[in-house]
């Protein structure tokens, strides 16, 4: 018997709908996932030449503490009292007229420079004198200013410079620096030696200017640090008018010989650069007087120092920048007598001044 087409038809017709409704009752309806919301999944995108920023834990680091110098001293200077005076020239009656009355003799290291460059007075820089005397254990050496304020502002350095062989080569240079206080302290104060004999340049009776060398150029001591001997050198302010710096250093470090000089300095305030006159042509170097073609002040400005004084010895008075012997005095009669001029030269030179006659002034160098 022929099969018949249309049961044929019928049959696939139902096997197929038996099939698909066996896939759509397998799993169960399909939720579709909600799209995740940027505050959920959003990436950090950086700023355009910015990188992302890393952020790691690091264990914290521990930073010692700077170690504290403690300085502990067995001696302490007491109190000077008298000693012999030197005094210095002083340029306070001149200075409204910006210049120095005489003293600065560039070539023999004699500096009266208490200016700035623009001639403007520094009454702090300008010396009147200075005092030597000594105890059982100590030196002094007190040095006398105009101004009231050492502590004010340009920063001054004083020091005193010691030649232990009166050769006009300064050994050794006490230097001290702000701020002062009205104790003694060694703190402020360090001590720098010229090993290489040469703080004079090639001679120590004049200017070797240009010369190159390298002055006081080793530190033996630092009080900020005590070292062997903490109590070697002392400074402190007398204050008042006039304002007083004092130094002390130990006798048993210095010996009792030897040549001593003062210097008040705002200027360098390089000891491997001294001295300065061997450093700088007078033509650099400039000049406070007005008289003098290398007016005004240029690369040495603001700087005062003295002549060297002898201590336990007889000078000749010929030694390197030795303090002169003063002149003889004399009648003058220009002095008391108003409208009587004095003489062309102020009359013959002195013959005891080594460094010279200042026919200015009437008198040494």
């Amino acid at each position: 018997m022929k099969p018949n087409p249309i049961c044929s038809v019928i049959l696939a017709l139902v096997i197929l709908s038996i099939v698909m409704l066996g896939c759509s009752t397998s799993g169960g309806p399909v939720t579709p996932a909600a799209p995740a919301t940027p505050t959920e999944q959003a990436l950090q995108i950086p700023v355009a030449g910015q990188l992302p920023t890393i952020t790691a834990t690091v264990p914290p680091t521990e930073i010692p503490a700077t170690a504290t110098v403690v300085v502990t001293h067995t001696m302490t200077p007491a109190d000077p009292r008298g000693g012999k005076v030197i005094y210095d020239v002083e340029s306070a009656g001149t200075a409204p007229e910006k210049r120095a009355p005489y003293g600065d003799s560039y070539d023999w290291n004699r500096l009266e420079r208490p200016f700035r460059q623009d001639m403007s007075y520094v009454s702090d820089l300008d010396i009147v004198s200075f005092t030597v005397v000594k105890d059982n254990d100590w030196w002094y050496v007190s040095m006398e200013l105009v101004g009231i304020g050492p502590n004010n502002v340009p920063n001054v350095n004083y020091g005193v410079e010691l030649d232990l062989d009166h050769d006009g080569f300064g050994d050794y240079l006490i230097w001290a620096h702000p701020p002062y206080t009205t104790q003694w302290a060694t703190l402020p104060v360090q001590i720098h030696q010229d090993n290489s004999h040469n703080t004079s340049g090639l001679s120590a009776g004049k200017s070797d200017a240009p010369f190159t060398s390298d002055g006081y150029e080793t530190l033996i001591f630092d009080g900020s640090l005590g070292g062997n001997d903490p109590d070697l050198a002392w400074v402190r302010l007398n204050t008042g008018s006039p304002a007083i710096v004092e130094f002390a250093f130990k006798r048993s470090w210095s010996g009792n010989v030897f040549m001593l000089g003062v210097i008040a300095d705002a200027g360098l305030k390089d000891p491997t650069k001294l001295d300065y006159v061997d450093r700088f042509p007078i033509e650099e170097a400039g000049s406070p007087v007005k008289e003098n073609q290398n007016y005004p002040l240029k690369e040495i400005f603001l700087v005062d120092n003295t002549c060297r004084d002898a201590f336990g010895f007889e000078p000749t008075h010929f030694e390197p920048q030795i303090c002169p012997v003063p002149a003889t005095p004399t009648h003058r009669p220009w002095e008391s007598s108003p409208g009587v001029p004095p003489p062309p030269g102020c009359g013959p030179p002195s013959p005891n001044c080594p460094n010279g006659w200042n026919s200015a002034a009437c008198a040494c160098w």
